[in-house]
């Protein structure tokens, strides 16, 4: 068991790296962006891509889940690859195709306005470059090959970063420029993942297995349903924000929900050893105990990183680290007391891909669309109802509370389908230590505001003890 979670640990490490590194140089394009653009324009840019996410599920079909899924079991594994990648392809050009034709209303529908049809024409291509990549990328994951996997991801953020610096500041091109440099970092990824790519299409002549694209659509089709609603927690409040408070108030939410960044990448580096990690050793006798095991490690790292972004990051966005320069334009402060609420969304959510092994494991995925629309209500009835009294505020309470809905959602079934040993005493304590820790800052902070920054460092590294005494003693 120890030796299988060294092991977890060890790929969420590496993973991580490209992730962490990828996250952190996208992350440094959010002063960049706040300083090269007025709100208005950030908004723009910011409901583009919430579409563009939603849209890519659209564009995958679900293909890459049934590719884990299908490759780990089934003998010929270029057969598997074959039709999720060409399926993909299809897809993907039917779909572009008609978003190219409508642009200029899909535009409009969206909130952004009919004139910018040509953003929408730029999207297409990012959204059909981008799903030409997840199945090898995928397959990289399966076959456990860390290293390939982070060095392009890496080499494509870095494409991404440049370009953008060199679109916006040095071509002038304006909010295009975000998409442009976007086009050129899938077009580097294809070009890196073409060896995987050719030696799967060449390896053997095409051919389709009518019961394998089956069993693998069966299987794909619920992570679409599932996959959009999941996306309507992180995304669906831009498009709701631009019709209530407008484009400006967008750019605004936007570049605070952006800090949240750091968080999700605890959660991603996990995600993506996670999923084939449980698949690997799912078999083993000590399994459950250990993914149990897993999940009290991931509470407490999780809490620890919770507490300490929505400590420190408020007081360095406002700091004069730079001088003049700020980590966020003072244009976008206004946002500042979102970003606690957006991280404990995202906290949630790791939570929730802790408890995927449920459905994964019993082949009962339709489960996810079920709550996954829990989540998506959730937000949709918070960011309506909250928007319009607390303004921004309201949406990120929706992300947490909508996160919060679909974690315990998964969690009850997946302890009523693969019941899992979870340590529950230690988790408990771990929780109240997390609470406890927020309040004390809280009071003190109010008491003594002088010092509040010292009293929360002091609180942050007192933590980890409270974390070992709980994981030791309970």
């Amino acid at each position: 068991m120890a030796a299988s979670i060294k092991r977890l640990g060890k790929e969420t490490l590496i993973y991580g790296t490209s992730t962490v590194l990828a996250r952190l140089l996208n992350f440094c394009l959010v002063p960049f962006y706040t300083y090269y653009l007025l709100p208005g324009d950030y908004g723009v840019i910011a409901t583009t891509f919430a579409v563009i996410a939603l849209l890519n599920v659209i564009f995958l079909f679900g293909m890459d889940q049934s590719y884990l899924r299908f490759a780990s079991e089934h003998a010929q594994k270029t057969d598997v690859f074959q039709h999720c990648f060409y399926g993909v392809l299809l897809n993907g050009v039917v779909l572009s195709v008609l978003l190219w034709l409508f642009a200029k209303p899909f535009a409009a529908l969206i909130g952004i306005g009919a004139p910018y049809g040509y953003i929408i024409h730029l999207a297409v291509w990012v959204l059909f470059l981008d799903v030409l990549n997840m199945i090898p990328f995928t397959k990289l994951r399966l076959e456990r090959r860390p290293w390939y996997f982070a060095g392009v991801r890496t080499a494509s953020i870095v494409v991404n970063v440049l370009g953008n610096i060199f679109f916006i500041a040095v071509l002038h091109k304006g909010i295009a420029s975000i998409l442009w440099a976007n086009i050129f970092a899938s077009l580097t990824s294809l070009l890196l993942l073409s060896p995987v790519i050719c030696r799967e299409l060449l390896a053997k002549k095409p051919s389709f297995d009518k019961t394998l694209a089956g069993g693998m659509l069966r299987f794909a089709w619920p992570f679409v349903p599932s996959g959009l609603a999941s996306l309507f927690v992180s995304v669906i409040d831009k498009p709701i924000l631009v019709h209530l408070v407008g484009l400006t108030q967008v750019g605004v939410y936007q570049a605070n929900f952006k800090i949240g960044v750091f968080m999700m990448l605890l959660v991603s580096m996990f995600d993506q050893a996670w999923r084939p990690f449980f698949l690997a050793h799912a078999k083993e006798p000590d399994a459950k105990q250990t993914f149990a095991r897993v999940l009290t490690y991931f509470t407490a790292l999780g809490t620890w990183f919770l507490l300490g972004l929505s400590f420190l990051m408020p007081h360095i966005i406002q700091s004069n680290l730079f001088g003049d320069f700020h980590l966020i334009s003072p244009n976008y402060w206004s946002g500042l007391h979102v970003i606690p609420c957006v991280l404990t969304g995202y906290f949630f959510y790791g939570l929730y891909v802790n408890f995927m092994v449920g459905p994964v494991m019993t082949k009962k995925t339709r489960i996810l669309l079920w709550i996954t629309l829990l989540g998506a209500a959730v937000s949709i009835t918070t960011n309506l109802v909250l928007v319009p009294h607390i303004g921004i505020l309201g949406a990120g309470w929706a992300v947490a509370l909508s996160y919060g809905g679909m974690a315990f959602a998964l969690f009850k079934f997946t302890q009523k389908h693969y019941t899992l040993p979870y340590q529950y005493k230690k988790l408990a304590g771990l929780a109240i230590a997390c609470v406890l820790t927020a309040c004390v800052a809280y009071v003190t902070g109010k008491q003594f505001p002088a010092s509040v920054l010292i009293i929360k460092v002091l609180l942050l590294t007192v933590y980890p003890l409270w974390m070992w005494f709980v994981i030791r003693k309970a």
